[in-house]
């Protein structure tokens, strides 16, 4: 996103409580990455919208996204997954910090086996947001469908990686094969036929897929 229109955009954000300031200071200090001030608050408008009763997110990191979430609708049973030690030992204090843990569900574990143990068990969710690594997007994705209940949404943040995703000239030997796995998954979940995809160009690039009913 422009610089100017994202400052722009900020800087219309609604306030937020110290809390919220306080985990993005922390994820700052730690370079843990979370979503971009525009991007959450365009998925909390989205729960605000669809008020989902279950939702699940694949990425917990510090707990953030999750409590967001929760800010969005409070009603909302969330469960999370996060599969390193520190940032689910993070996940867990924070999360308990602000009296969530009865209705925030952190899973320890690797999302690509945890998945497949919450299909065998039936549970479902209207809403999944995947926001982990980028290079298994794909198979998140498959894992997530038996998961979802009809006319439910997944949501997949970092789908423009800084804009790498749509510059032709991009080769930086940090980023290619991440940004050419990122490129294939778009191209791939635009033309999934049991779902409608639209590709946002909001905070770090949001794409939305609704399941046809």
């Amino acid at each position: 996103m422009d610089e100017m229109l994202n400052n722009y955009l900020v800087k219309h954000l609604p306030d937020t409580e110290a809390w919220v300031k306080e985990l993005e200071n922390q994820a700052k200090i730690d370079h843990v990455p979370i979503m971009d001030p525009v991007g959450i608050n365009f998925l909390m408008q989205l729960i605000r919208l669809n008020k989902p009763t279950k939702i699940l997110e694949i990425g917990t990191a510090i707990g953030y996204s999750a409590l967001r979430m929760n800010e969005a609708n409070p009603s909302s049973k969330i469960t999370t997954i996060e599969r390193d030690d520190s940032r689910y030992e993070q996940a867990v204090e924070n999360i308990k910090k602000q009296h969530k843990d009865n209705v925030i569900e952190i899973i320890h574990g690797d999302a690509l086996d945890e998945l497949m143990k919450l299909a065998n068990k039936g549970e479902k969710y209207d809403c999944i947001f995947i926001d982990a690594a980028k290079g298994q997007y794909m198979r998140f994705f498959e894992l997530s469908q038996p998961l979802l209940e009809e006319n439910g949404v997944i949501v997949s943040d970092n789908v423009l990686f800084r804009g790498y995703v749509y510059d032709p000239n991009f080769e930086h030997p940090r980023y290619k094969k991440m940004v050419e796995k990122i490129r294939a998954y778009n191209e791939w979940l635009v033309n999934q036929p049991s779902f409608i995809t639209t590709i946002l160009p909001i905070g770090d690039g949001v794409a939305i897929s609704v399941k046809k009913s």
